[in-house]
């Protein structure tokens, strides 16, 4: 039986939230693969600058635009977190074609950055606001969705 507070559900939440951007723990998954690195960050680590900029067939955005826009993404989820009434352009997410080794790497370091503040922002969440906590599951759906279309880019790299 869920305890009334909902803090089951909320656990849940971050635990997923963690897989999708860490990968699973040990040997089991919610739902990516059950193996280390199957997570956002494992499935960018070993990728170079030229991987991140190069065209690939199943998208119009090279990885590193998919990568700015999640970055995009959390960074206003955060804002909106915080009592915030940000305007986002999504385009401007979107604008990334090229990255030299270093742009890539500062953009993995600010993706990281803004997955531990929303981690922590996570936190601070009364569980009974809704609109947060659709913050919260838009923020997850997104990345899922995201973390799906990396996995393919990255296997059509040659």
């Amino acid at each position: 039986m869920t305890p009334p507070d909902g803090s089951m559900l909320w656990n849940s939440l971050k635990e997923i939230m963690k897989e999708a951007f860490e990968g699973p723990p040990g040997s089991g998954s919610w739902f990516t693969e059950s193996k280390p690195d199957s997570g956002l960050f494992g499935t960018l680590k070993n990728l170079s600058a030229e991987d991140a900029s190069r065209p690939v067939p199943t998208s119009e955005a090279p990885i590193a635009a998919h990568v700015d826009h999640i970055r995009y993404y959390i960074a206003g989820a955060n804002s909106f977190l915080r009592g915030e009434k940000t305007e986002l352009d999504w385009n401007l997410s979107w604008k990334i074609r090229r990255v030299d080794e270093e742009n890539w790497q500062n953009l993995l370091r600010e993706l990281r950055k803004e997955y531990e503040t929303f981690m922590e922002r996570m936190d601070q969440v009364k569980e009974r606001d809704p609109y947060k906590t659709n913050i919260l599951l838009g923020t997850l759906a997104h990345t899922a969705y995201h973390l799906g279309s990396l996995r393919q880019m990255v296997r059509s790299l040659p």
